[in-house]
């Protein structure tokens, strides 16, 4: 039987190649991406420095970039993630000039009309020739909404909301001459011309952790993204098989599964550990950090001052992502355990990618191929440029 992700690996679709843990970067479109700190970065969310991170990620194989859709920052010092770029102008831009790595849109689905999303997702997916897709997010920060003058719907609503969305754009996409009549959305002869270039369509991912997000991932999208937690690596695998058994039975689809981490790799334990505490304990946006707790109702009146410390320090660390803080080998051995819940793989959270990546990809990346982890990449003329990039000081 052809399921759904079949098309995407008969083309291949670098989401869905032979890696068994495929790796993407997260947040390279705001400032700060996902460290809330005021530690010294040579990162800055411009077209020049994102363009030379994807040289980066495609000299050593890796397989996406995916951004923050983000309207205004969280506040503090740093006004975390407060100098950001637009998801789907960012991703048109990076597709004109890259060849390999897979570009996705982060799209708050309340803020942009279907036929738009329609219409830009198919250009940059005819640009990059097929490496494009859509994060949907349902819109969870209340500032930003009211920002367009939208009222927070409720939790499940969002969802129904996100439904009728993509339904809409999906026609686009797929059919010509369509009515469409929603509760919350309506098309009267809808028309898109051309269609994407992916066959039946970009692929789609989401993040959403409820039981109403599971459902929505699992009926429309190819990825479903979650937060493992440092010592959950047995609800990570419960979650896995959930998504994996929910989008088969409901609707006879394969899913993938996705997770986050914030990564520092350096040469000895203590030297990692040493900047971790630097740029989270020390130089750590504090202030953002409460700020956070607010808008995720995680205040210290409910919950214990050990809860709410460990809280702080995993959203400054990059936004409460599994840790890989230590060696290189040390590094690979979590992953290794990760990849052992069947999650499909994870984007990485540095302090300063434009640093950091090149040791990675010097240091960690070939571990990663010994340990069975992935496959090494060809080598080309970009890949030795980018292994002579300066190490870490």
């Amino acid at each position: 039987m052809t399921t759904n992700l079949d098309a995407f690996r008969e083309a291949g679709n670098p989401m869905f190649n032979d890696n068994k843990f495929k790796l993407g970067i997260f947040g390279s479109n705001c400032s700060n991406a996902c460290a809330m700190t005021l530690a010294e970065t040579s990162f800055e969310p411009t077209f020049e420095k994102n363009k030379e991170i994807a040289e980066i990620l495609e000299a050593a194989g890796w397989e996406c970039m995916v951004p923050i859709a983000r309207w205004r920052g969280f506040g503090g010092p740093s006004n975390f993630n407060g100098n950001c770029m637009e998801t789907y102008t960012w991703a048109a831009s990076l597709a004109a000039v890259t060849k390999k790595i897979f570009l996705f849109a982060t799209s708050h689905v309340p803020t942009i009309h279907p036929i738009v999303a329609a219409k830009m997702g198919t250009t940059i997916d005819r640009i990059s020739k097929g490496r494009f897709g859509i994060n949907m997010v349902c819109g969870w920060f209340t500032p930003e909404m009211e920002m367009f003058g939208r009222k927070m719907m409720e939790h499940d609503t969002r969802y129904e909301y996100a439904t009728e969305w993509v339904e809409i754009v999906e026609k686009l996409w797929t059919e010509q001459w369509f009515d469409y009549e929603g509760q919350f959305l309506s098309v009267k002869q809808g028309f898109a011309d051309p269609k994407p270039f992916q066959k039946p369509r970009p692929v789609l991912i989401s993040a959403g952790s409820s039981g109403k997000g599971r459902e929505f991932a699992a009926k429309f999208c190819d990825i479903n993204f979650s937060v493992i937690e440092e010592e959950g690596l047995d609800k990570a695998a419960a979650w896995v098989k959930e998504m994996k058994k929910l989008a088969w039975d409901q609707y006879k689809r394969e899913i993938g599964t996705f997770t986050y981490s914030y990564a520092v790799a350096r040469d000895t334990e203590k030297e990692a550990k040493e900047y971790y505490d630097y740029y989270v304990n020390q130089k750590g946006d504090w202030e953002a950090a409460d700020n956070i707790c607010k808008v995720f109702g995680v205040e210290s009146g409910s919950y214990s001052p050990d809860y709410m410390d460990k809280f702080r320090r995993n959203f400054i660390a990059g936004w409460g992502g599994y840790p890989l803080v230590g060696t290189p080998e040390q590094i690979v051995d979590r992953m290794l355990e990760m990849s052992k819940t069947g999650v499909d793989g994870s984007l990485i959270t540095m302090v300063d990618y434009n640093q950091e990546l090149p040791y990675w990809n010097e240091k960690v990346m070939p571990l990663l191929v010994q340990a069975g982890l992935r496959k090494a990449p060809a080598a080309t003329p970009a890949a030795a440029s980018a292994s002579r990039q300066p190490a870490l000081a």
